[in-house]
């Protein structure tokens, strides 16, 4: 397959995966949300390739959802089914990622802001670059956490850490995040993705087969009720988004 802003590079039984639109500090917009969810679904069925690699721009992993995109705001001509399926593309995305059978390490140079904290939180593990930061600002724009990212981040975290993250908005520091969880590994800046290479060739040395099998047996017990409790947050987020407050927030952020 052949996208715009994704590529694949396979190193034998690992495979690097790079998203980069080149523009706006590598924010999602939909177009680059359809291609890397046809790219973590290309590997559902691969029994060659044992370990992704998710790895974003240099300058940031991602920006978060991009507010200026016109596909993911300008719904109010589309049908009720349409907005409802636009309202879950992330979630689709961050599903594909997390039920693919390959161990995924998430690699974040620089920043790591809402939906990119989401996409990471769908990955088996993270590696941050140490000046890097991870920011959540979503209430701050009247939007709840979506993407499925809501429960993933209280399994890691806990429920008061996930209300610190989410409520203050804070922006996490590298150290604090791999204190509390969120991240598993730091490395220096600009080596993020050989960090997590090196994480998974120490990891293919184990059996392929049981890899696999232990990674959907610890998914199955920890994500148990995920799916129950975050399964209208898309429906939440066309709520909250279309609130007069929100919409304003939103303008107010953008223009920063």
């Amino acid at each position: 397959m052949s996208w715009r802003h994704v590529s694949i590079e396979r190193q034998g039984p690992i495979a690097l995966v790079r998203f980069d639109r080149r523009e706006n500090l590598n924010a999602f917009n939909q177009e680059l949300v359809g291609e890397l969810t046809e790219a973590a679904r290309s590997f559902h069925d691969d029994l060659e390739t044992h370990y992704v690699v998710l790895a974003g721009a240099a300058e940031a992993f991602s920006a978060g959802a991009d507010l200026k995109d016109a596909a993911s705001w300008k719904v109010a001509e589309q049908t009720d089914l349409e907005r409802r399926r636009r309202f879950y593309s992330g979630v689709r995305l961050c599903r594909a990622v997390e039920e693919m059978p390959q161990l995924t390490i998430a690699a974040m140079e620089r920043m790591a802001v809402g939906a990119g904290v989401a996409l990471a939180l769908a990955c088996d593990w993270r590696v941050l670059g140490r000046e890097a930061y991870l920011y959540v600002p979503e209430v701050k724009i009247g939007l709840n956490l979506q993407w499925g990212a809501l429960p993933r981040l209280v399994t890691l975290v806990g429920p008061a850490r996930a209300k610190r993250i989410t409520l203050m908005c804070e922006r996490l520091d590298a150290a604090t995040a791999l204190a509390w969880g969120l991240v598993d590994a730091l490395a220096d800046d600009g080596r993020t993705v050989e960090v997590a290479l090196e994480m998974a060739r120490t990891t293919s040395a184990m059996p392929a087969v049981t890899v696999r099998l232990m990674k959907e047996a610890i998914n199955a017990t920890a994500n148990a009720l995920h799916r129950a409790t975050s399964f209208a947050d898309g429906d939440q987020s066309q709520l909250t988004g279309g609130f007069e407050a929100a919409r304003a927030a939103r303008e107010r952020f953008g223009e920063r």
